[in-house]
Parts: structure tokens; C-alpha cells; sequence
């Protein structure tokens, strides 16, 4: 394997290779604003992104991952599972800390503070909104629903001072992953039983066991994370503090107080972008986001709730027609609805599955890479041709049973500016190559506040980009949204799918991919039933969510790379840069990081 990343670019350029440790401070100090304030430090109850980025600074948890995504040790030591994976034993590092915001040692990390800190989680009075994470454990959620009432029936012990059992409710190969969340951290029970409901709510009444202490907590003032002297793995905290700096109009004037020298990071919004690129003197600061693994897809709906002036019957209809389907799926042009968001190169934020690139793998092949979802994963789904030829199917198809133009009903969250944008460009691009005549789009505006209660999950809508997230290292969390009970767009009522257990064929599909826990077999299965949704045009891959440009004194390739949970907002491993990278260093560096990950991956797999 080739030598970790930041090394590489040391050898690239001498200006990422430069980090504050070697200026003439000894302190390196990273600097940033923020507007949204953390409302509380309790990790075992939030589920705001706000409050994950400091509690992962905070508090260790089991395992953590490297800058290529895979699982290291953190205070457990060694694991292993069981045959089916129900049983999961963690071996503790002995000698890990609990410090006071003084940083004064409190007591060791044992045990049983991981049995603490999941009674608390699944005791519905605390009201922790990670609850329904631990419900993989056995009897979790029969013990949250009051089913029973003793502890000790949930699948977590303590078997002695440094070893931690959990067994689950049924085969989860993937629970590593599952402990990259806040309701798997360990807690002190003393501690906790001490401060009740004051825990969590100030710095002094909180328990610190990771990276940093916080040093400073003034809300709506600042907040400042000190290096954690006591810390376990002290050697790869590079960075000495954090400091957060508030402002209620941080996005404005961040990129201000960068070129001031003031902040060590700014989100540049795309009404400055162009000034930023075409400056000789601000282009080489800027650079592109990395993707999340939020993916975005266009959704049709064969369960119509709306309005009758819409049609929904007719919809419903046309919907259930395979080449009906086919026509849009392939009339969509992805780059022209991408360059509302992303007018320089909107081809890196396109996606053609509905998983994203580098999110499993299974012996360093990219799970997109599986056949038969690799044809789509590597392909444009755009073919106006194509399109073309679908619709002359569906209307010899649908004469005399739909009613054309077919009213395509597309609404938009109102509050986003970019996606109203984009509504419109598909709108008429779509209507312009398959003919008004064919397909009436109309563009609605919904809610800025509640757009998911009101419009997305009653099904007010005919066709509609929507986006899905990763909650564990699985395939089964990206396919489970569109099966029986799921999130979007009910394919289950699709005509013409049941099969001979009258359950519809990728019901049947994902649920055989659940049952299996060979890696490879399972993967496999998956990619064959994400194959058959994409296929037969249930939904139109778009994009990953990008969230546009900065400048940044983080190297992002030294972060830990995680597409769920909570590690990848840890800053312990990264290193300030002298200067930030230019969007071509980023693009350079990014394909190296590409390379390394695959090379380690594979190694991985051996």
C-alpha cells in the first residue's frame, strides 16, 4: 500500500505539506464561526448534527475509522462476533480516562460505563432520539416500550471490568458500524446518577474520554476545545484547539474574515463564486466540497394523493406502464438540472444508483461495481433517443386508458431557492423533448417548513426529487426506503410485480439479501434487487449532495472517512495546512486518496 495520503502530498506540493506545527506558534489553533448553537452536550440524547460534531470530539466510543473508511480500534481493543453475528464480545484498552472539564481524572473507562450508557438511551423518559439505533440490541425496544422492565433481559453486560457483550435481535454483520453512533457511547453511571438531569448541560457537567476537553462554553459567544492531555491516543491530536467563534450571519461574513486571516474556514456562496475564481489572488483559495453520501433520485409515485385537478387516476395509469416509465427516465437530463446547483463541473456530483460510490465494499470492490448494478453505476441514464422510443411504446400502450398530455405533478420545498430552480429547468427540458403534447409538468411550491409531513411522505406528488442517507454499513439501508412500509413512493403498489408468496418481486428480493450473511452472497443479492428498482424505472438516479465551495485550512484526505455516524466529524489525525488547497490540488489529491483506498480495501479483504 502506498504511504498515507498526507505524505503524498508533501511530495505533491510543498504548500500542503505545510501545517501550523511548524510555524512559529507551538500551539495550532483552528478557528471557525457558527450560528447554530449547540442546545445540549448531552451525546446520549441529541440527534443534531451540531451536537454530534462536538460530542464526537468528546467522548470515544468503541471503534472510530481511518481516512479510508475502515473500522480501528478505539477503547475496544479487539472484537469478535459469533458465526451469525448475533453476539458481539469487545475487549477494552485498559488505562483510558474519564477526565472533569479541568481535566482532572475522574475514574477509568470500564464496562459496564457501555451498559450505563445504553440504559439510559432505551429508558423512554430520557427521550433520547438515537433510541431506535439500539434497537438492534436484543429486547431493546421491548424494554423502551415498557414491555419489560428489567434491564438485565437487554442483550448488553458487562462480562467483567474490560469486556462488553451484546447480543442482538437477529444477524447483523454490519453492528461495527451501528457503534459509530452516540447511543453506543459509554457513559459514567456514577457520574450520571450524580448530576440527573443537570448532565450534559453545562462543560462542568459532563465527563470528557476523547480527543478534547471544552476548555470554553459561552453560548452564542464562543466555545473552545482544548487538546485532552490524558487522552489515550494523544499523538494523533494534531491540532491543540478548536475554537468556535459565533455569529448569526456566519455564511456572510466568513469569507471576509478568511481573506482577513481571521477564520480558518468559509462556505463561499455561489453569488460570490465567480468573483472568488476570476480573482488572481482568491482562485487558488477555493475548492470544491467533498460529496456526502446523501443520494438524490427522482421519485414516482404510485400511490397519488393529490388533488383531483391533477389527475391523480390518470397518473396512476400511466405510472403502472413500464415504457410510460422508461420515456422519463431516460428523457431526464441530469447535467442541465445539476448546473443549478453546480455550474462548474456538475458531472462530479452525479450519481447513477441510488448508493453511492465508496460506501461498502466487499474484498476492495466497490459495491456499485457488482453486476448487474455496475451497468447502470457506469452509465448515463440521459438517451433522448431512447426516450423517444419509450414514449411511442407507451402511447400505443396506454390508447384508449390514459388521457394525454398526462399532468405531471413536480412540487418543491420553497425555502430552497436552488431546488425552485431546478424544477423549472426540468420542467421545460423534459416538456421539450418528449412534446406538451405527451407530458403536462406542473411545477407546485410547498411549505418551507414541513415539506416532508405535508407533501413527501402523504404522497402529494406525481414525480419529485428526493434524497435518502446511509445509517449503517450496509446495502439494506439504501434499498430498504422503497420496500413494503418504506419511505418513498410506494413501488409496492406497482401492477404486475406479485409473485406466487403474494409479496411483490423486490420485496421478495430484498428480503432474501437480508437473510443471507455471507458478505459476497449478501452484496451480491443487494446489487441484483438496486439493479431491478433502477431497471424498471421506480426512480431516476441524480446526484450526491454536494454542498458547493470553501475555503479551508483542513486537509479533508486526513479526516477520518466515515458515511455515517459521528467519526467523520472528528478533527483527531488532521492537520492545518499553511495555506488552503486550490480546487485543482484538491482534485489531484482526491484522486491519489481514491487510489489508496482501494489499495487499502483490497488489502483489507486479503
Amino acid at each position: 500500500m502506498k504511504k498515507y495520503l498526507f505524505i503524498l502530498l508533501a511530495c505533491i506540493t510543498v504548500i500542503l505539506a505545510a501545517c501550523s506545527g511548524e510555524s512559529s506558534s507551538d500551539e495550532s489553533v483552528y478557528r471557525t464561526l457558527y450560528a447554530g448553537e449547540v442546545k445540549t452536550l448531552n451525546y446520549l440524547k441529541t440527534s443534531d448534527n451540531n451536537e454530534f460534531a462536538v460530542a464526537a470530539n468528546l467522548v470515544d466510543g468503541l471503534i472510530e475509522y481511518n481516512q479510508y473508511g475502515i473500522v480501528q480500534p478505539a477503547i475496544a481493543e479487539s472484537w469478535t462476533s459469533n458465526d451469525d453475528a448475533t453476539v458481539w464480545t469487545f475487549n477494552l484498552r485498559e488505562g483510558v480516562k474519564w477526565v472533569t472539564h479541568e481535566g482532572e481524572e475522574y475514574a477509568d473507562v470500564t464496562a459496564q460505563d457501555f451498559v450505563d450508557g445504553l440504559n439510559y438511551v432505551l429508558d423512554a423518559k430520557n427521550e433520547s432520539s438515537t433510541a431506535w439505533i439500539a434497537t438492534v440490541v436484543k429486547n431493546g425496544n421491548a424494554f423502551y416500550e415498557g414491555e419489560i422492565t428489567d434491564f438485565s433481559q437487554v442483550g448488553v453486560k458487562a462480562l467483567d471490568e474490560h469486556t462488553v457483550e451484546y447480543t442482538l435481535e437477529g444477524p447483523t454483520p454490519y453492528f461495527l458500524s451501528m457503534l459509530n453512533y452516540v447511543c453506543f457511547f459509554p457513559v459514567n453511571g456514577e457520574f450520571l446518577a450524580e448530576k440527573g438531569d443537570r448532565f450534559g448541560t453545562t462543560r462542568e457537567d459532563l465527563l470528557y474520554n476523547g480527543a478534547y476537553i471544552l476548555d470554553t462554553f459561552e453560548p452564542q459567544n464562543e466555545r473552545i476545545l482544548a487538546k485532552n492531555e490524558t487522552y489515550w491516543d494523544k499523538d494523533n491530536v494534531l491540532i491543540d484547539k478548536i475554537h468556535y467563534k459565533y455569529n448569526a450571519e456566519a455564511n456572510t461574513v466568513a469569507p471576509e474574515l478568511f481573506l482577513r486571516g481571521e477564520v480558518d474556514f468559509a462556505l463561499i456562496p455561489t453569488a460570490i463564486l465567480d468573483d472568488w475564481f476570476n480573482d488572481p489572488e482568491k482562485k487558488d483559495l477555493v475548492r470544491q466540497d467533498t460529496p456526502s453520501f446523501y443520494t438524490y433520485f427522482y421519485a414516482l409515485n404510485f400511490d397519488p394523493q393529490f388533488d383531483a385537478e391533477y389527475e391523480p387516476e390518470n397518473w396512476k395509469v400511466a405510472v403502472n406502464n413500464k415504457n410510460f416509465r422508461k420515456s422519463l427516465f431516460h428523457a431526464f437530463d441530469r447535467v442541465s438540472a445539476m448546473m443549478t446547483m453546480e455550474p462548474y463541473n456538475p458531472e462530479t456530483l452525479l450519481n447513477n444508483s441510488i448508493t453511492p460510490k465508496n460506501f461498502v465494499d466487499i474484498d476492495g470492490v466497490d459495491y456499485t461495481q457488482l453486476e448487474p448494478l455496475a451497468q447502470f453505476t457506469n452509465s448515463e441514464s440521459f438517451n433522448a433517443e431512447l426516450a423517444l422510443e419509450y414514449k411511442e411504446k407507451a402511447l400505443a400502450d396506454l390508447e384508449g386508458k390514459a388521457t394525454f398530455p398526462i399532468k405531471v405533478l413536480m412540487p418543491y420545498n420553497s425555502g430552497s431557492p436552488d431546488w425552485a430552480n431546478r424544477t423549472q429547468v426540468v420542467e421545460q427540458q423534459m416538456e421539450n423533448l418528449l412534446g406538451k403534447d405527451y407530458i403536462d409538468i406542473i411545477v407546485e411550491a410547498g411549505p418551507s417548513t414541513g415539506f416532508l409531513s405535508e407533501v413527501r411522505r402523504p404522497g402529494k406528488y406525481a414525480f419529485m426529487e428526493v434524497n435518502w442517507g446511509p445509517d449503517f454499513a450496509d446495502p439494506s439501508t439504501y434499498t430498504d426506503p422503497f420496500t413494503i412500509g418504506g419511505t418513498y413512493n410506494k413501488p409496492e403498489l406497482a401492477e404486475g410485480y406479485l409473485e406466487s408468496n403474494g409479496k411483490p418481486k423486490y420485496q421478495n428480493m430484498v428480503e432474501k439479501a437480508k437473510a443471507t450473511i455471507e458478505a459476497a452472497e449478501r452484496y451480491q443479492l443487494f446489487a441484483e434487487a438496486e439493479a431491478f428498482l433502477i431497471d424498471e424505472a421506480f426512480v431516476i438516479p441524480y446526484s450526491v449532495q454536494g454542498d458547493g465551495y470553501m475555503a479551508s485550512k483542513l486537509n479533508p484526505f486526513e479526516a477520518q472517512f466515515s458515511p455515517f455516524g459521528v467519526t467523520s466529524e472528528k478533527f483527531k489525525g488532521q492537520s492545518l495546512l499553511e495555506k488552503p488547497m486550490s480546487n485543482e490540488e484538491f482534485e489531484e489529491a482526491k484522486e491519489i486518496w481514491e487510489q489508496e483506498r482501494a489499495e487499502a480495501l483490497a488489502e483489507q479483504g486479503q
